[in-house]
């Protein structure tokens, strides 16, 4: 029952700066993973994971969600990398998200839920990824304008 209480016990979204950095994120304990944006005011998509961190903070509080204005946790971090997402675990870098271009423009909880859950950080219910499948426009220009997702291709196919 300890270890229960100890697992959920964060259900908030914690705003750090550099210097809480090495303690809330790299000796956040044992066992903990830590999720942490990168963000500046003023960008949209930012403001949009920080709604979908308060959200997912609650929803998984075993899970240490933190945020922090990008230029108060790393100085000089270029506005082009963000947003930012890290996740570590037992204080280890286990993957990243960096920059615009990892996340669709309107990112939805759920398929940032996806995302964070392919990292391991946590176990979803989503059964499927619910991120819009891009076409493949060379695969369907070569298969007489069939516009099947890069996804769901099968390499596999013996009808020649």
């Amino acid at each position: 029952m300890k270890a229960s209480i100890k697992f959920n016990k964060f259900r908030e979204v914690l705003e750090i700066t550099g210097k809480d950095h090495v303690q809330e994120v790299n000796r956040a304990g044992e066992g903990i993973w830590v999720i942490l944006h990168l963000y500046k005011q003023g960008i949209p998509l930012s403001s949009l994971i920080n709604e979908h961190f308060r959200n997912l903070a609650n929803k998984f509080p075993m899970l240490k969600f933190v945020k922090s204005l990008a230029g108060l946790c790393i100085a000089n971090y270029p506005d082009q990398n963000l947003p930012t997402i890290f996740v570590y675990h037992n204080g280890d870098l286990k993957h990243q998200f960096i920059g615009a271009n990892c996340f669709a423009s309107g990112i939805k909880q759920d398929e940032l839920e996806w995302m964070l859950s392919e990292t391991g950080a946590l176990k979803t219910k989503i059964e499927k990824d619910p991120r819009p499948k891009i076409p493949d426009a060379l695969f369907s220009h070569l298969n007489g304008g069939n516009t099947q997702s890069i996804e769901s291709r099968d390499y596999n196919d013996d009808s020649e």
